[in-house]
């Protein structure tokens, strides 16, 4: 690949991190908040690299400008060298030019850079939450009392933990409330609310859903906080509990900055 090709390949890409991670919150489409800060040192890093690039370029000697004053000889000689036995000009040299071209599927890389400085991917939805498996919630034996707040604010993991493992049922008639994104049923009618956790980055996002009866549909991906009581049916406090609500009211909110976590509810925006 040519100099000039790769000074700016490593600039941009540095530039499209920087951007993704310190002058904006891009970052947290595809990552957890703990790796931004090397996200930042690796968008500098990749900017220096090309500066030094581009600054070595400039300094260093252009060949057939770099033989000592003085001494016209060498460059008699070296001319002499040049020839083959018979008399011919040595061919297996090519006089210092580059016939070496760049494949063509090198400028790919390009693609990667542009997209975090002008497009970038958006973040993990409904498109990805209805073509997974809900996240197993750990076993639990012991949970502490509920609070008396009502309505009672909760994630999503431990209102599907309270459902379908504690025997206590503590949640029986209690009126809570979550939030998080719309994912249409694929069979339609109903709906889930859900929440997309990640460990590391968007490659090991798991989501939690909770089915939500009562209340029609708002568009994918759309972030609501909802109020309502348990869905009954089965026997509540073990795993023939559904995970689901019965919705009384539903509000628009804001998307929170870090969307891949199972926060308690926002509050919506007024």
């Amino acid at each position: 690949m040519k100099r000039p090709v790769q000074v700016t390949l490593l600039v941009l890409s540095g530039l499209g991190l920087l951007h993704a991670s310190l002058f904006t919150d891009l970052c947290l489409r595809y990552v957890k908040e703990g790796l931004r800060p090397l996200l930042i040192a690796s968008g500098v890093l990749l900017l220096v690299l090309g500066v030094v690039d581009a600054l070595s370029g400039r300094i260093r000697p252009r060949p057939g400008h770099g033989e000592p004053a003085g001494h016209p000889e060498d460059a008699h000689g070296d001319h002499e060298r040049g020839h083959d036995h018979d008399g011919g000009h040595d061919h297996g040299h090519s006089h210092g030019h580059d016939h070496t071209g760049t494949p063509r599927i090198a400028w790919l890389l390009f693609l990667p850079a542009l997209s975090l400085l002008f497009f970038a991917p958006p973040a993990l939805g409904a498109y990805t939450a209805t073509r997974e498996a809900p996240k197993a919630v750990k076993e639990q034996d012991h949970f502490d009392p509920l609070p008396r707040t009502s309505p009672l604010p909760m994630t999503l993991t431990d209102f599907t933990t309270r459902v379908q493992q504690d025997r206590g049922q503590a949640i029986k008639g209690r009126s809570v409330q979550m939030s998080g994104f719309v994912t249409p049923d694929k069979k339609g009618g109903d709906w889930y609310l859900t929440r997309i956790i990640i460990s590391c980055c968007a490659a090991d996002a798991q989501s939690v859903k909770v089915r939500m009866y009562g209340m029609p549909a708002l568009a994918a991906n759309t972030w609501v906080a909802v109020t309502g009581t348990w869905h009954s049916g089965g026997t509540l406090g073990t795993s023939s509990a559904p995970v689901a609500l019965d919705v009384r009211t539903v509000e628009r909110i804001a998307r929170p900055v870090n969307g891949y976590t199972d926060d308690l509810p926002l509050l919506p925006s007024r």
